[in-house]
């Protein structure tokens, strides 16, 4: 095993790895630019390389300054995460002639992988099932109409050298293809410098399955079965689970020998993650699946895996790095449970997911637990910058069936308090509550046919309101026996002893609560439902108690100059 690894990473990858190599006994080694100098991710590592300034370009993605930092730390092997430099063969051989190990797949077989209509040929003449399509040569953009006109519609046009989305037009109607055609030809050739095309017979109600699978430099493959990744936005995903709801036995023995089929085809090693296309107009009845694409490198939803087999995916990858054999065999793999993770991200879904950047300025997860797992690469008071992926978190839930596993990933995912920034977590709390969702009916469709209620900012509730009105007022931070008046913040009684409390509801409306002093520590709060009475009966850090017409409510209170933000039931009020 090496003694030393380079993480050419960030964020909570790179946390990630970092606890198994020290778990295994591994001098790690971090890089960071200068907008990580603080992160996480260098904390932890026993050692720390400056790369470059903090746009992605001039110090994650600049292979110099990472074979620099190799060689000046003397480490013995590199993990390239995910994303950045992680499927770009040329930084693979790179850190092999500087004299380190990539803990990844050979160059060859990331190159067989990188462009989608050479890999789909591999896989057809392997007899891998791949979806009707046309991946030629001719990219004049009559052949592909007619092509597309073959196939017949709806049709996805996906860049050959594409991914993430971009450079991707589904197409409904001949009329619409050269318009689809030419605005995914631009974005193509901005985002790879390539505008090649191939054409896809698109699936009306897709599901996305994929399927883990690792191989060894000593000819042995397995797979560790299946995540659904269907839940998706935009073409990236959201939620992801483990196994795929509505799978048989059958058709994932089927689905895991044409993965592993895949890996050997290419002489793979390491771990690497088969992504097939299914349609799911009939959940999985028809059986039928098609090879999309393979990604040569662990993959963000790895976690969801891992829950369900007890295995550590990154131990694996250091162990077949180092030339080790796979730690089992397909027979001693076993499902246990259900396994499902959301991503938290700093975005606005009321605000067309507009990503968010700035301190966070509270932060706090639930405990973790054998059925509960938080991955993250931030802490409260880091900064969220413009310049990387604004990944918060993942949480992973476990549970002995779906239903389980749903309602704890939705318990976490109220338990979890951000305050500083907007972000994602109700929009995926009410993803993992989806009705449909719940049902088992999950295909790439389903956010977006539901996403005005999904992404819908909160109506606060009652006592929330009332809580924050308490808040507002300087009564919810009084001391204990003091005088809550004398913390008011600068307002002015009103006739009849009564304090205006403004508070601002998440869809950015304006309310005014009167707050009335009763004597004795308590208070008549103006609701728009009618009056209340409430007053504070416990206090404990940060969770206050509040008596509101007889019914104890307890809010988590997140407060600091010149902002404030409380919790109550996952539901949240600044």
């Amino acid at each position: 095993m090496f003694k030393s690894l380079l993480i050419a990473n960030r964020g909570e990858i790179a946390c990630r790895v970092i606890a198994t190599a020290r778990r295994l006994g591994i001098r790690t080694v971090a890089v960071f630019s200068d907008a990580d100098r603080a992160a996480m991710h260098v904390a932890l590592a026993d050692d720390a390389v400056r790369i470059g300034p903090a746009p992605a370009a001039e110090s994650y993605l600049n292979q110099g300054a990472i074979l620099d930092a190799v060689r000046e730390t003397g480490a013995e092997a590199v993990h390239p995460g995910y994303g950045f430099l992680s499927e770009n063969p040329a930084f693979a051989e790179a850190v092999a002639a500087a004299g380190a190990v990539f803990v990844g797949p050979p160059p060859s077989a990331i190159k067989a992988m990188g462009l989608k209509d050479a890999a789909k040929k591999l896989m057809q003449d392997a007899g891998v099932p791949v979806v009707p399509g046309y991946l030629g040569d001719d990219q004049d953009a009559g052949t592909l109409a007619r092509e597309a006109d073959k196939i017949g519609y709806p049709v996805l046009i996906k860049a050959v050298a594409g991914g993430g989305g971009k450079g991707m037009r589904r197409v409904d109607g001949a009329a619409d293809f050269q318009a689809a055609l030419e605005g995914a030809r631009r974005e193509a050739a901005a985002s790879f410098g390539d505008d090649r095309m191939l054409i896809e017979k698109y699936l009306t109600r897709p599901r996305h399955i994929e399927v883990q699978v690792f191989a060894d430099s000593h000819g042995d493959a397995v797979h560790l079965f299946e995540r659904d990744c269907s839940l998706q936005r935009r073409h990236q995903k959201v939620i992801e689970e483990a196994p795929a709801p509505g799978m048989t036995p059958e058709l994932r023995t089927r689905m895991g020998a044409a993965a592993v089929t895949a890996a050997k085809a290419i002489k793979y090693q390491g771990a690497g993650t088969v992504e097939f296309i299914l349609d799911g107009k009939d959940g999985l009845a028809q059986g039928a699946f098609f090879f999309m694409e393979m990604n040569t490198r662990l993959q963000v939803e790895h976690p969801v895996t891992e829950m369900i087999t007890g295995q550590d995916l990154v131990e694996w990858q250091l162990r077949v790095a180092a030339g080790e054999p796979l730690p089992c065999a397909q027979e001693e793999l076993r499902i246990d449970g259900h396994a499902v993770e959301a991503r938290l991200y700093a975005e606005d879904p009321a605000n067309g997911f507009l990503p968010a950047s700035g301190t966070l300025h509270h932060l706090a997860f639930p405990q973790a637990t054998r059925s509960v797992r938080i991955d993250t690469g931030v802490a409260e008071g880091d900064t969220v910058t413009p310049f990387y992926d604004p990944m918060i978190a993942k949480v992973i839930a476990h549970g002995a069936d779906r239903t389980e596993a749903l309602d704890r990933l939705t318990a976490a995912l109220n338990a979890t308090e951000v305050a500083g920034m907007a972000t994602n977590r109700r929009f995926l709390a009410r993803l993992a509550a989806h009705a449909g969702f719940r049902r088992g009916e999950v295909d790439t469709g389903l956010i977006d046919r539901d996403l005005d209620a999904l992404a819908e900012p909160d109506a606060p509730s009652p006592a929330l309101l009332a809580c924050a009105a308490l808040h507002a007022a300087g009564i919810l931070d009084a001391p204990e026996g003091g005088d809550p008046w004398s913390t008011l913040r600068g307002w002015r009684l009103w006739a009849g002893g009564a304090t205006p409390a403004h508070l601002q509801t998440p869809a950015g409306e304006t309310l005014e609560i009167p707050v009335t002093a009763l004597g004795r520590g308590r208070f008549r709060l103006a609701l728009a439902g009618g009056a209340v009475e409430a007053a504070v009966t416990a206090r404990d850090g940060r969770r206050v108690t509040v008596d509101l017409g007889g019914n104890p409510v307890t809010v988590s209170v997140a407060a600091g100059p010149g902002w404030a933000t409380l919790f109550l039931g996952g539901a949240e009020a600044a």
